[in-house]
């Protein structure tokens, strides 16, 4: 993930501001940590210690192991890739846990991060039913894994804030400008390089513009509270509901994923 200048902040902000943050990113070095002690390569981790270790991979996902759609957001491909994405979550969570209430904060980083892996399955199942009708090497399942889709969710969320005029409560004043070409370099470099999950990316862009979009629009009105509970709740249900479709449209597969298993029995942790 690219780094771009940090959002200008009205004010200086302090590791008891941003705690809930601080956490994500402690517990994501410390299992990295658990991870490199145990045995997994610190810049190359091998297919198989990743799916042990929680990695998304839609035979094993929807053959039984949801829990990775959520697993997955906490394991990374490297030190390089760690380093990226915790850099880029101090960079908007710092900033979107105080402008959003922590709860907000964190139910719309799960949400943004499991909806992100909920899209990246969804294309490897149309990719699936393109495989029986033609094999093609490209076509078959990636393993994928990192909190990227969640912090896309964030950048999203805070670039989306910045586009309106800053309410009067507000205590940071965002840079619409600087927003806009961090997301955009971001976006761009995940179609231009190599190994991005780019599905990922935008499942958790769309969480994070429509819950920012709800948080915005609620204080609007009188009734800011429930407006803000009845966005996320809408945003679960849009998690889940995607989840029950891409599992009933899974269902045919479960076929060709078992002999992918099968075929590979090296990578199964």
């Amino acid at each position: 993930m690219t780094q771009y200048q940090p959002p200008h902040i009205n004010r200086k902000l302090n590791v008891q501001a941003w705690w809930l943050t601080a956490l994500l990113i402690s517990i994501n070095v410390g299992l990295f940590i658990w991870q490199i002690i145990s045995g997994v390569d610190i810049s190359d981790p091998a297919i198989k210690d990743a799916l042990h270790w929680g990695a998304d991979f839609t035979p094993l996902t929807f053959s039984g192991q949801p829990d990775r759609l959520f697993t997955s957001m906490f394991f990374h491909f490297g030190i390089v890739h760690l380093m990226l994405n915790m850099g880029a979550l101090y960079i908007f969570g710092k900033v979107a846990e105080v402008l959003f209430s922590r709860s907000y904060f964190i139910i719309l980083y799960l949400l943004a991060g499991v909806f992100g892996s909920l899209l990246s399955s969804y294309i490897n199942i149309q990719n699936g039913y393109e495989l029986l009708q033609h094999f093609d090497q490209s076509l078959l399942p990636h393993v994928s894994a990192g909190a990227s889709g969640a912090i896309m969710g964030l950048g999203t969320a805070l670039t989306v804030l910045s586009l309106f005029p800053p309410l009067p409560h507000q205590v940071r004043i965002l840079n619409k400008k600087v927003y806009l070409v961090t997301m955009a370099i971001n976006l761009m470099f995940g179609f231009v390089a190599t190994g991005i999950n780019n599905a990922a990316h935008v499942g958790g862009m769309i969480i994070g513009a429509l819950l920012a979009l709800i948080w915005y629009l609620s204080y609007r009105t009188p009734f800011k509270s429930l407006l803000k509970f009845l966005g996320l709740l809408g945003g679960l249900f849009m998690t889940v509901g995607f989840y029950v479709y891409c599992n009933q449209l899974n269902s045919p597969l479960l076929p060709l994923w078992h002999e992918v298993l099968i075929q590979n029995p090296e990578i199964l942790p």
